[in-house]
Parts: C-alpha cells; sequence; structure tokens
C-alpha cells in the first residue's frame, strides 16, 4: 500500500538496466522448471544455513535427512542441480580453500556451494507463499495507533528547543516505519483475499453468513479505526514535514550505516546499498501519500473506503442471488464445476455419453465423402484445425448422390496429339541431321566446327560405347578397359561408333558449346548395314 511520489526512486529503462532485470528474472526460473520439486528442497537446505558453503556430499545428507522427493536423488543429478542454480544465479560457486586427507575426499568436496542474496530473497518469498497463500491474515490495526503515538512524540520532540536527541530520533523513525510497513502489508493482504472470495458466486448459506459478519464487522471495524486516525497522523506529519530533510541529514551524520560502500555515499566499492525504512525522503513521502492527498492521484484512505464499499455491493449481489434461489434462478457454478470434473476423468466413450446425457448433443452424422487416401487425420484433431474435404453440389445442396443433367461429351484431344507428332517429327529430323552432319564431317574434325546437336549425337554415342567396354585382366596384376569391340549404334539414324584406345592419339572436337579434347582414344564414325545403301563409307577419324 505503500506508493512513492511520481518521479521519486524512477528512473529510465537503459540496456544495462533491461540486461540486470532479465538477469534476476532468470532466477524465478526454478520455481517453473519440470525438476522445481529438487530446486525448492536444495533451496531450502541452502536457506537454512548462515554464509555457509556446502558441497555434494553434504547436501545429499541434508536431503536424506529431511526427507521428501530429493530424498533419493542422486550425486551427479544433484551436481547437475545445482550447476543449473548457479546458472539462473540462485546460488554462487563459493571461494573457499578445500581441505581435504585424500584425494577421493579432495574430488568429492573440491565444488561447492553458496547462497546468492537474489536466491535467498526469492526463496524465502516462495516458502511464504505455499505456507500462507490463501489465508486470510488479520490486520495489524493496533499498529496504527502506535504509528500516530510514534509521530506525534516525534513532532514534539523535533520542534522542541534544543531539537532532539540523534540516537533516540533513530531508534523511533526505525520503529515508526516498521510498524507502518506492518500494517499497509497486512491491509493489502487481507483486501487481496477479500477479493478473491467476494468473486465467488456459488456461496451457500453458511459461507454466506460467515462472510456477511465478516464484513459488516471485521471491515467496517478497520475503516472506522483507519477513518479516525488518518486525520490525526496528517496533521503530525504536517507540523513534522519541514523537519524531515534536516532530519535525515542529520542522521545520516550519526550512524552513515553502509552508505560508504556506495560512490553516492563516497565509497570505493561498486555497490548499491538498501538503506533501512524511513532513512530516505521518498520513504516519509510514501509514508504521508497514504494518509492524505499530497500529490493529488488520492491517497490509500480513500482507497481503503472505495475498497470497502465494492465489498458491501458485491456482498448485496449475493444477498439478490440467494433470495432468487427460491425460484429456481440459483447460480450452477457447482454443478458446472462437478460436470467438469466428471469430463476429465472419463474415458472417451464415457465422454460421449455424458455429453449427451448433459447437453442432448449426439455424435456427429457423418456424410460419408472419404478423405484422400494419402491423409491420415488423428481422433483427437479439433475440426476446427483439421482438414476440409470436398462434398459435391448436390450431396451438400440436395443430399443425393444422384448424378442430374446430361453427360458431358468427350473431350477431343486430336490438336494435343498432333502437336505432340509434331514435336517429335521435330525431333527426329534434327537428330538426323546431326547423324548427316557427323558423316559429313568425317576424317576432318579437327578443320570443322559441330553443331550443339551433333556434339550432343556424338557424345551420346561415345557414353554408350564406353559403358560397353569390358574389364579384362591384360596381365599379371594388370587390370584394364579392353576397347578393341567397344562399339554403340543408332538403327534409326544409321549411325556407329568404334571407340579404340591408341597411346599419344589426340582428337580435338571443336563446337558451338566449346571444345571437346579426347586424349589416347581414337573414334571410327561409320553408317551401320542398314544406312550402307546410300553410298556411305566407313571413315577413321583420329
Amino acid at each position: 500500500m505503500e506508493t512513492p511520489a511520481p518521479g521519486a526512486g524512477q528512473e529510465v529503462a537503459t540496456p544495462d538496466a533491461l540486461s540486470e532485470a532479465r538477469r534476476r528474472l532468470d532466477a524465478f526460473t526454478y520455481l517453473s522448471a519440470p525438476e522445481r520439486l529438487d530446486h525448492l528442497a536444495i533451496m531450502r537446505v541452502f536457506c537454512g544455513t548462515l554464509l555457509a558453503d556446502l558441497a555434494v556430499p553434504d547436501l545429499l545428507a541434508q536431503l536424506r535427512q529431511a526427507g521428501g522427493s530429493a530424498a533419493g536423488i542422486d550425486p551427479d543429478t544433484l551436481t547437475v542441480r545445482l550447476e543449473q542454480l548457479v546458472k539462473w544465479g540462485n546460488l554462487l560457486r563459493s571461494s573457499h580453500t578445500v581441505k581435504a586427507s585424500s584425494i577421493g575426499e579432495y574430488q568429492r568436496s573440491r565444488a561447492r556451494y553458496q547462497l546468492s542474496k537474489l536466491g535467498e530473497r526469492i526463496q524465502r518469498d516462495a516458502d511464504g507463499v505455499l505456507a500462507e497463500a490463501d489465508a486470510a491474515r488479520e490486520v495489524s490495526s493496533e499498529l496504527l495507533a502506535l504509528v500516530e503515538r510514534g509521530l506525534r512524540e516525534l513532532a514534539e520532540l523535533v520542534t522542541a528547543p534544543g531539537g532532539v536527541e540523534l540516537q533516540d530520533a533513530l531508534e523511533r523513525v526505525s520503529t515508526l516505519f516498521v510498524q507502518f510497513t506492518e500494517f499497509a502489508d497486512s491491509v493489502r493482504e487481507f483486501y487481496a483475499y477479500l477479493g478473491q472470495v467476494l468473486a465467488r458466486y456459488d456461496l451457500d448459506s453458511a459461507e454466506y453468513q460467515g462472510f456477511k459478519e465478516l464484513l459488516l464487522d471485521y471491515v467496517e471495524a478497520i475503516t472506522e479505526d483507519v477513518a479516525f486516525r488518518a486525520p490525526r497522523i496528517s496533521a503530525a506529519l504536517d507540523v513534522l514535514w519541514p523537519h524531515v530533510p534536516g532530519l535525515l541529514g542529520r542522521l545520516d551524520s550519526h550512524a552513515q550505516g553502509l552508505t560508504g560502500l556506495s560512490p553516492q555515499g563516497g565509497g570505493r566499492l561498486e555497490a548499491r546499498v538498501q538503506r533501512s525504512r524511513g532513512r530516505q525522503l521518498k520513504d516519509w513521502e510514501g509514508l504521508r501519500g497514504w494518509f492524505s492527498d499530497a500529490d493529488g492521484m488520492g491517497s490509500q484512505v480513500d482507497q481503503l473506503r472505495s475498497a470497502t464499499l465494492r465489498a458491501l455491493q458485491s456482498l448485496l449481489a449475493n444477498a439478490k442471488r440467494m433470495l432468487r434461489s427460491a425460484t429456481g434462478e440459483m447460480s450452477r457454478r457447482k454443478d458446472l464445476l462437478r460436470l467438469a470434473r466428471w469430463f476429465e476423468e472419463a474415458a472417451p466413450q464415457d465422454a460421449h455419453d455424458i455429453a449427451v446425457a448433459a447437453f442432448g448433443l449426439y455424435g456427429a452424422r457423418h456424410l460419408g465423402v472419404p478423405p484422400a487416401a494419402d491423409e491420415v487425420v488423428p481422433a483427437y484433431t479439433s475440426w476446427w484445425a483439421g482438414p476440409v474435404v470436398e462434398v459435391p453440389v448436390a450431396l451438400r445442396e440436395r443430399g443425393s448422390r444422384a448424378q442430374r443433367g446430361r453427360t458431358s461429351a468427350v473431350e477431343d484431344h486430336s490438336a494435343q496429339k498432333q502437336r505432340l507428332r509434331e514435336v517429335a517429327r521435330d525431333r527426329a529430323a534434327a537428330r538426323a541431321a546431326a547423324a548427316d552432319e557427323l558423316r559429313s564431317a568425317s576424317g576432318r574434325f579437327a578443320e570443322v566446327r559441330l553443331t550443339s546437336a551433333a556434339l550432343g549425337l556424338l557424345l551420346e554415342l561415345l557414353a554408350t560405347a564406353l559403358g560397353n567396354a569390358q574389364l579384362r585382366r591384360r596381365g599379371e596384376g594388370v587390370t584394364g578397359f579392353d576397347l578393341d569391340q567397344a562399339q554403340s549404334e543408332d538403327t534409326e539414324l544409321g549411325i556407329r561408333l568404334t571407340v579404340r584406345r591408341i597411346a599419344g592419339a589426340r582428337c580435338v572436337l571443336h563446337s558451338a558449346d566449346g571444345d571437346l579434347l579426347l586424349d589416347d582414344l581414337e573414334l571410327d564414325v561409320a553408317r551401320t548395314s542398314s544406312g550402307s545403301a546410300d553410298g556411305g563409307a566407313e571413315v577413321s577419324v583420329s
């Protein structure tokens, strides 16, 4: 409930500040990790010590003594958990010297860990949440009278001739803010619990009676006490306020504390120091803003009145609901929660039966349109995310599978066939022209320039001929390809290619796509027997 004045203590978010915020948030990760129960047990062991460093054997002994889910953890797994907590910033590696009487003892105790300040704070808050999160905390209203008395006495001492004794003022300020902080925290937690209770719409008559007495008696007493003491506290603060800056300066000179560690306090260490409550001006601004509207944003006392009014309105809404219950208009929240629990615990078939009994929703009536053969849809896939099945128009609009209208005529593909025949004819003519070009260039390949089609046909024949070559053993330990009978031919084109291996031979083929050099090979291009009637003769080319 303590709110500082606008601009007080607020800083611009710099990249370094954002990085520091991420580092602090990472320290909360162990509370939501899958191994959070092990992490909680480990952190509780460390929080039970003061400035102690523990090794894996020490932790194992204390975990087994404490029992719980982490009692049976093995040393290797525990080491992994500790290293993860170090990475998140909850633990620190200890720098203490290890004293061991043997190598084995050194191996077990060389890695020692200790608790970080951030890790201790988070674990302490987590244990508090786990222990008392749902409990109703009583408001320490008696502390409000002590706060009023402390402020009034401090104002009298400060304004008296000679001023206040500094040690006495320090004790009074510390006591005052401890009392105020405890009171403000109790009010905030009680109203948070109250809001959680009033959000329920399933209160029965006994619960309603208990909460009615709570609101009408306890909350009213708190509100009246705050309303009675708030003007007195505001008056004491108005008297004391002009003297607060000077009083804080004299208290700092009297008891410097840890301010000498920070650069702002003239220290040499780069350490941020959290001052005790009441030692900074923003603490007094928060105290004053709780009881009076000093900054124009409304005091916490006004918010307390508004919260009490909303609580009473919620109580009246529950009263009206219970009055309507006599006519059958009562809330069905409990029934719906019970039905949801049945669905959660039921098997798939039982869940269908429950849905039929509760809502009259029977199973889906499928239209009988099968999905694609290669499309497998799991049974748990929602209809919203599942694939769409195309339903014929007749079935979708009329619910009939019968075909209507005249049968469509068979499509005429004669034009496509004619185009395919022309393409095949042109391709055959181009290959025939390439064969004629090869035959006409026989014996003078080094002098002519072949077209791309002619070179492609020659390479096709050459690849087939080399593929027909046989691997033979020429002598003891010597194996190679025998190219004497390596041939390839195309009977449709009437052309044959024979390849021979001749040491030192060089065959150069020039074409529009580039030059091809064949070493130690001789090519023989000849007309096949089916094409010898054209008067072609066998030609040897090298």
